[in-house]
């Protein structure tokens, strides 16, 4: 029986299979591909983020699924997004669907508010990234963006070798404001926030406007780790296989 090609692209945490664990069961229905973006790697050196590289992994993922077919879904969280969204544009034929998950969108929203505010707020330690050590990045990142939500949040050590790797890669994630954005045309899209960030919200708000379909699930900046998150993601993508199979037929 065929089915469909499902593509899973991280943020900026976890990768590969484990930064979807709500999402594993969708092996069983779909042809589920949980990605590594550039420089994710468990043993390898983490890398500079490179926004070309990302969407080349993901319209490699999509361009043949080894029994001559070709094309997805794509589902993405966080800096994730801008990949899906760069590989959408480039190939609108491969990408059946986009499911973004707190969408870390931000060039597309540079002049709106909230977006503003984070950028003005965290612009002046991604200036300085390169000279600070990961794991003093890695705190005040984590103050900076979440200390509103969390009080405290960014203050633990880091304590092993897997966590310094992660602070690493943290560190040399560039900021999502400078990647290359366009609208995507004509692809169905599904934006799901958790309701926690007015950030997100914001660029939530304008993929909307653009014909987006938005939908909120408690569950912080993972809300797909949330079983109203789950049923979003899935119900979305099964409404737009049966909806484009019909349009085949």
């Amino acid at each position: 029986m065929f089915k469909q090609r499902v593509v899973f692209v991280h943020g900026a945490g976890s990768f590969g299979a484990a930064a979807w664990p709500k999402q594993h069961g969708m092996a069983l229905d779909y042809d589920a591909l949980f990605l590594r973006r550039h420089g994710f790697d468990a043993v390898a050196e983490p890398l500079e983020t490179d926004f070309a590289a990302d969407a080349a992994i993901v319209l490699r993922a999509l361009a043949d699924d080894g029994r001559g077919e070709s094309g997805g879904h794509v589902v993405a969280h966080s800096q994730g997004a801008i990949a899906a969204m760069m590989a959408a544009v480039e190939r609108p034929d491969l990408v059946q669907s986009l499911a973004l998950v707190e969408p870390a969108c931000l060039s597309l929203t540079a002049e709106l508010p909230a977006t503003a505010a984070y950028r003005a707020l965290m612009q002046p330690l991604f200036d300085v990234r390169h000279h600070l050590s990961d794991d003093d990045f890695r705190r005040e990142f984590i103050r900076r963006a979440f200390a509103a939500h969390s009080p405290g949040a960014g203050t633990a050590e880091v304590p092993g070798p897997e966590e310094q790797r992660e602070a690493r890669r943290l560190r040399l994630q560039a900021p999502p404001w400078e990647a290359p954005l366009q609208i995507v045309p004509g692809v169905p899209t599904l934006v799901l926030t958790g309701g926690w960030e007015p950030l997100y919200e914001e660029i939530a708000g304008y993929l909307r406007e653009t014909g987006a379909l938005h939908r909120i699930a408690a569950g912080g900046h993972r809300p797909q780790d949330s079983a109203e998150g789950d049923r979003v993601i899935r119900a979305f993508i099964a409404d737009v296989g049966r909806s484009q199979h019909a349009h085949a037929s």
